[in-house]
């Protein structure tokens, strides 16, 4: 094995044939790949368009920010992660959480923390469960995640979630 890169052949007539080569793979297969590929990615966002545009005259109510101080006592993490926990088919037994008290910050803000332990839970249901529940309620924030993987389990996570609802 070692005799073969002592062969001056592989030098003078595979590398540059090796180099010769690079390019046409390059036009004859990368690039019309990469054509394909826009043109498609293209086509979807045009589609995609026309539905917003016609979602828009129907409920132009959606491109409105929702109002902190509107929001009122309307939210309950007691609630909200039993809600979405059921949704995403998250047992009451494998999941605990803890919230602390309204606080009103200098800028007459309130704002309430809450901690959220998955016990158990596989990577598709946890990021299930995480834009859910972020997406139900536009003032909810996830201020820290973490993950831990459970030993001798292939998909199985431990996730803690800091939350944070602004009123």
């Amino acid at each position: 094995m070692k005799d073969i890169y002592k062969n001056p052949m592989l030098y003078y007539i595979a590398v540059p044939i090796v180099v010769a080569l690079w390019p046409l793979l390059v036009w004859g297969v990368y690039l019309p790949r990469a054509d394909d590929s826009w043109n498609d990615g293209k086509t979807e966002y045009e589609k995609a368009l026309a539905i917003m545009l016609e979602i828009l005259p129907i409920d132009p109510d959606r491109l409105e920010f929702v109002d902190p101080n509107t929001a009122g006592g309307e939210f309950d993490y007691l609630v909200a992660v039993d809600k979405v926990a059921r949704q995403c088919r998250i047992s009451a037994a494998n999941y605990t959480f803890s919230s602390g008290p309204v606080i009103k910050s200098a800028d007459k803000r309130k704002s309430q923390t809450a901690k959220v332990t998955l016990k158990a839970i596989d990577m598709v249901s946890f990021a299930d469960f995480l834009s859910t529940i972020q997406l139900s309620w536009a003032n909810l924030q996830c201020t820290k995640v973490k993950l831990t993987k459970k030993k001798g389990l292939p998909d199985t996570w431990k996730a803690d979630l800091e939350f944070k609802y602004y009123y």
